[in-house]
């Protein structure tokens, strides 16, 4: 990862460290400052995207709907595992506030995200299908089962891009992390779809069967 980006050399607790006192002062505000996150962004080095991840994840209280289309400009710019992996929580987290209004007799919240969401697992854009496929990890028994399922499907053999590598592992850590909970479905899963899986994906989710 060093060879993709430039670094000012701050390890994550020294980094933090520095931040801390930044982010008590902006963990007040009410809203997201995406001005301060794009400008983050874009400086060349590494830590700043970091920064701002960090920031984006103690306001995510304040995300909404609109705020998608942000986090896929920022999947699709200086793109690594890193920065996607710590992005798909943020999508995961609008998709379980959306559910829980949902129990309250508004399903509004969460078809809008949930309808975006499977549009983002037939995205142009590799790392954008890799969020859909693993925006809901740790979920466990609050998993959308059919929204899982559709992602996974959408990247499999024949798609664009089922032999990408970030991608096959996407679909094997979401069925992994499934299996905890609910080892059975996952199981179904992959013996009514394992003429189309990679074996890398075969392989990670079978680890907790």
């Amino acid at each position: 990862m060093r060879h993709q980006f430039e670094f000012i050399g701050l390890k994550t607790p020294e980094r933090r460290l520095l931040a801390k006192d930044f982010l008590k002062e902006k963990k007040g505000d009410k809203q997201i400052d995406w001005e301060l996150v794009f400008e983050f962004w874009n400086l060349p080095e590494r830590e700043f995207q970091y920064l701002a991840l960090d920031y984006l994840h103690q306001m995510k209280k304040w995300l909404i709907f609109d705020d998608m289309e942000k986090i896929k400009k920022l999947t699709v710019s200086k793109s690594w595992w890193d920065t996607v992996d710590a992005l798909d929580e943020l999508v995961g987290h609008l998709l379980l506030t959306g559910r829980k209004q949902a129990t309250e007799n508004d399903s509004t919240a969460y078809e809008q995200v949930k309808t975006l969401v499977k549009e983002w697992a037939q995205a142009e854009n590799c790392w954008v299908r890799r969020i859909a496929i693993d925006c809901q990890l740790s979920f466990k028994n609050q998993t959308d089962l059919e929204l899982l399922s559709y992602n996974i499907e959408k990247n499999l053999l024949g798609s664009s891009f089922a032999d990408e590598f970030f991608i096959t592992k996407a679909i094997g850590w979401a069925l992994r992390d499934l299996a905890k909970t609910n080892s059975a479905w996952v199981i179904k899963f992959i013996e009514e779809h394992e003429n189309k899986m990679a074996k890398l994906s075969i392989r990670e989710a079978s680890k907790h069967l």
